[in-house]
């Protein structure tokens, strides 16, 4: 694969998470914040913060 064809296929990809990510916030009623973005830029790394990452509120422990 030559490194125009993977450049492509990568933001085709990366394209496809982050509308995901939107899809998937609207569809349950989820606050996406800024995983969109993140997602937009770093791809898989982004869609995993969107479902892992669980913002403390409150006074909370970490």
């Amino acid at each position: 694969m030559d490194l125009t064809a993977f450049l492509i296929a990568t933001a085709i990809a990366h394209a496809g998470f982050a509308i995901f990510v939107a899809a998937h916030a609207r569809l349950t009623d989820r606050d996406a914040g800024n995983w969109p973005y993140v997602t937009l830029a770093i791809g898989l790394a982004g869609l995993a913060g969107y479902f892992f990452y669980d913002e403390i509120t409150g006074g909370g422990r970490i």
